[in-house]
């Protein structure tokens, strides 16, 4: 009998955890108009419906800037836009009202696929829009009258949670109406942001053409926090790309995470399957803005050795970890991430390659007793199998007397001496009876 391929069964078993962490989390997805109008639009469909039969609870905001500029050619139809914000007047007003509600008819169509051929296959979604945004005017600014452009007054949050609690999915545009009746223009991006904040939301999402931010060498940026995203947005501002997908949704998602949503996500509307991956894989695909921690995971220094050696020496009195000279230490600091609290280093781990294996050692981890309680340990491990990984290595490895289970529950395996590189078997202590473990990478 032939062996099959485990790629599926693998791949659904390393998604499980990931399920389990968003089952009943709130997501607002923001979907430019760029993004609909994409061939890909029908999979990324899919995709949010396929979230929210995994009991997410899913708030969509779409967008329709491509769609209204269209209309306006066609009725041979301009408006101008003042610091960046489209001026609607009274003709400009229908013409958008006839773009977003299109667009909202259009996608709740999607939404009520039920084909046999699709991913939606026997599902009934129910989506919901309505009146939950009250806007008001924008007002007169610098002499420029915006007229029918407004902004967000108050969310009707009980409103969208008693949806959400019922498994809807609950769409909103960018045209919301006042208390005296009037309809306003507003921008997608102010819509979804303010919706992640008042709902207090576990997560913002913005579709953007780009697989997130790009660094200078052509690079995805996979992690920012809001000051280094303000950053990355004065970099496309000053190249010209504050109007870009990008740049509306950075500034939204720096907001909405200094408003304490803790993590915001960049991904590209191009790419199949995107919205998946960055959620339920370890390494995700786009960019992530996340909130500001009192902690902060960095590579250690020359001046870090005393708080490491202070961290470490109660272990090695234990016989947990094997001793380490503070010649030693400053010989391979550089080998060292470190969690820092306030200026306390309250946990540790060494990388040491041995690149001819395609193979390194993750050695010397400990946490502080006071802070065990947390998930640091896994923290340390995710980032030093990303450097593992940007050296180009295949596996990671560790030598423990009293972690074993620890190590299991991250995915390692026991192995045999034999097993090590070379050199690490030479040094291997038969005494000490070290669990060997590694982890594919």
């Amino acid at each position: 009998m032939k062996n099959r391929s485990t790629e599926l069964v693998k791949g659904f078993r390393q998604s499980a955890p990931y399920v389990n962490a968003h089952t009943g989390k709130t997501i607002v997805v923001m979907l430019g108009g760029e993004a609909i109008d994409d061939a890909n639009f029908t999979n990324i469909v899919n995709d949010i419906a396929l979230l929210n039969s995994l009991g997410q609870r899913i708030v969509v905001v779409y967008g329709a800037r491509p769609q209204i500029n269209q209309l306006l050619k066609k009725h041979d139809y301009s408006t101008p836009y003042h610091q960046g914000i489209r001026v609607t007047d009274e003709p400009a007003l229908n013409i958008v009202k006839q773009a977003a509600g299109l667009l909202q008819l259009d996608i709740t169509a999607r939404f009520s696929m039920g084909l046999n051929n699709t991913p939606m296959a026997g599902s009934q979604i129910n989506v919901v829009s309505g009146n939950f945004i009250i806007a008001q005017p924008l007002g007169i600014n610098e002499g420029v009258d915006y007229a029918h452009s407004g902004r967000i007054r108050r969310i009707d949050c009980d409103g969208i949670h008693r949806q959400l609690d019922q498994n809807a999915i609950v769409l909103l545009g960018p045209v919301a109406s006042s208390v005296t009746g009037e309809c306003f223009n507003l921008t997608s991006e102010e819509v979804a942001t303010q919706l992640a904040i008042k709902l207090k939301a576990d997560k913002l999402i913005g579709f953007c053409s780009e697989q997130g931010v790009i660094d200078l060498q052509n690079n995805v940026i996979s992690e920012l926090l809001p000051n280094e995203a303000e950053t990355e947005l004065q970099r496309l501002v000053s190249a010209e790309q504050d109007g870009c997908g990008t740049a509306r949704f950075l500034r939204g998602a720096i907001s909405a995470c200094r408003a304490g949503v803790p993590r915001s996500h960049l991904i590209s509307y191009k790419e199949d399957g995107a919205l998946i991956q960055e959620l339920f894989s370890l390494d995700g695909i786009g960019t992530q803005i996340v909130m500001a921690s009192a902690e902060k995971v960095r590579t250690a220094g020359i001046d870090d050795i005393g708080g490491i050696l202070d961290l470490i020496r109660p272990l090695e009195q234990q016989g947990i970890l094997v001793r380490r000279s503070r010649e030693q230490l400053e010989q391979e600091i550089e080998l060292f991430t470190i969690i820092e609290r306030d200026g306390l280093i309250i946990s540790c781990a060494a990388l040491y390659p041995f690149p001819d294996d395609k193979i390194a050692e993750m050695a010397c981890v400990a946490v502080h007793p006071d802070f065990r309680d947390g998930d640091r340990g896994a923290l340390l491990l995710n980032r030093l199998r990303q450097q593992a990984k940007e050296q180009g290595l295949k596996q990671l490895f560790v030598l423990t007397t009293q972690s074993l289970h620890w190590f299991r529950e991250q995915g390692f395996v026991e192995s045999k001496v034999e097993q090590l590189p070379m050199e690490k078997q030479a040094l291997y202590n038969f005494q000490r009876r070290s669990k060997i473990l590694t982890l594919e990478l």
